[in-house]
């Protein structure tokens, strides 16, 4: 096996040192659980553990307060600390990774709907969580990327991106017209539909962006992110490998649902979706895409155009059908009569 990357490397001598250091002073295991999901035969819990001064007088990460973007990062991982996990009255156990995360899949047979789970570290129980089983004879499900798409950020401009990240009241972003009325049309029209939301962005973000949705109606749907930093290939991991990525997974774990990608024309949602329609064409339904107005594409990335599709119009690359438009009202009505058509 390849050496990892000295910059992961220097980070997790970083990570471990401020780790003993805060241990010393008398910080303790902080619990904070994502969302996690399930499809009837399978439960994926995901969450992660940081250090705190007092745990107990910290406030609930699901709690609707408002919080200065930056505060978010400032944690410090716990590194290697087994967690005990119940899910369904059977108990799990895990161990975190080097940025303090729990992503484990475990066997459960449960209905679908809502379902709690609870998390403890050193034999206490320290937090609950929340796992959303889909109907496992769903057909029609929805993939959302957020930045850009459902709210608007403005990534990834460097200085743009890091005032809208950790300078700027999380109220203060701002909501795309009709996108959260087109999402809850679409699960209504197919009942027991599962929703992702899927971003390149840090899980440190996962609470401020919960809340967000939540506030401007979205449905609640599991969140699939990121860890900023280091990998053992490199200094950063790579955005679009991930979204990559978790695609592929969700057509493995759900191999019957045919996917609705709703994403915009800022970064790579255009080509991502379209490589993913090509080599996995059962399992997608439509595209929709959001295109961002001149200015907003300026702010995005610097270019006062959309960023062209190297593969667009290549003839041996099957696309799904996709529709464009400037946000939800109008893809709305679009996806409507693609989704007819079918």
């Amino acid at each position: 096996m390849a050496r990892p990357h000295y910059a992961s490397r220097l980070e997790d001598w970083f990570n471990l040192g401020l780790q003993a250091i805060l241990r010393r002073k008398g910080w303790r295991e902080r619990i904070i659980p994502h969302m996690g999901y399930g499809n009837g035969e399978f439960v994926r819990v995901l969450a992660r553990v940081v250090l705190s001064r007092d745990p107990r007088s910290q406030p609930r990460y699901d709690e609707d307060q408002v919080v200065r973007g930056w505060r978010v990062f400032v944690t410090a991982p716990a590194v290697g600390v087994p967690v005990s996990i119940v899910v369904g009255g059977e108990t799990y156990e895990a161990v975190t990774d080097r940025g303090g995360f729990v992503d484990l899949s475990v066997p459960q047979s449960l209905d679908p709907g809502w379902h709690e789970i609870s998390l403890g570290v050193d034999g206490e129980q320290r937090a609950r969580g929340k796992v959303l089983v889909f109907d496992p004879n769903a057909e029609v499900g929805l993939v959302s990327d957020i930045d850009d798409t459902v709210m608007l950020t403005m990534l990834p401009r460097p200085l743009i991106a890091a005032w809208n990240t950790f300078v700027r009241d999380e109220q203060a972003r701002r909501v795309v017209p009709g996108m959260a009325e087109m999402y809850r049309d679409l699960l209504a029209e197919n009942p027991g539909a599962p929703i992702f939301y899927l971003s390149t962005g840090a899980w440190n973000t996962a609470p401020t962006l919960t809340r967000f949705l939540a506030r401007h109606g979205y449905p609640a749907g599991p969140m699939l992110l990121t860890d900023w930093g280091p990998t053992n290939t490199g200094w950063f991991r790579s955005g679009r490998e991930h979204k990559a990525t978790a695609l592929a997974r969700l057509a493995r774990e759900l191999p019957n649902v045919k996917w609705i990608l709703i994403g915009d024309d800022g970064q790579h949602d255009p080509q991502l979706y379209g490589d993913f329609a090509r080599t996995h064409p059962e399992h997608v339904r439509a595209i929709g895409i959001r295109q961002l107005t001149p200015t907003e594409q300026v702010l995005s990335h610097g270019l006062p155009v959309p960023n062209p599709d190297p593969g667009a119009h290549d003839p041996e690359r099957p696309i799904a059908a996709t529709v464009h438009g400037p946000d939800g009202v109008a893809l709305s009505g679009m996806l409507r009569q693609v989704l007819e058509r079918e």
